[in-house]
């Protein structure tokens, strides 16, 4: 299981999630270009100590990316453009899921690469949840399905 972010905008989101991703042993990949310095203090902040123990991969664009993926790990686009909620899709334990940039998304060629397209349930009238937030909820339940939290962790 991995994570990956498409050009985020906002280092502290980035931060968070790769805090959320080092605490439970995920990957992520990083596709650039990110809308600010990667050595920015907010992002280090958000982070704190944690990122030590992440398993980071930086990509310096979305082809860049698309050369390195191994063709057999689906890539899984979290969108509000998706017809299929995350709760009802079935994960599998090699998948990438995929999150786009804070104020746009991805572009029509990233949906068109995805193999598969999902979106939280939102009460009519609300746009969007924050990446972070969206990053974890549905990473939860792709680890709860897969079976892939980490061992050992504290009760």
């Amino acid at each position: 299981m991995r994570l990956a972010l498409y050009q985020p905008d906002i280092p502290q989101n980035t931060g968070a999630i790769m805090r959320l991703a080092a605490c439970l042993g995920v990957a992520l990949d990083l596709i650039e270009p990110a809308g600010f310095l990667l050595g920015d203090r907010r992002l280090r902040r958000a982070g704190m100590d944690y990122l030590d123990l992440l398993d980071l991969r930086r990509h310096r664009s979305w082809a860049a990316f698309l050369e390195r993926r191994p063709r057999e790990h689906r890539l899984i686009l979290l969108t509000t453009r998706a017809p299929v909620p995350y709760h009802r899709f079935v994960f599998q334990p090699d998948d990438i899921l995929l999150l786009g940039r804070e104020s746009a998304g991805v572009p029509d060629e990233v949906h068109a690469a995805a193999d598969a397209r999902l979106r939280i349930p939102l009460r009519h009238g609300a746009r969007s949840l924050n990446v972070a937030l969206a990053a974890a909820m549905v990473l939860g339940e792709a680890l709860r399905q897969t079976g892939r939290w980490p061992q050992g962790a504290s009760p």
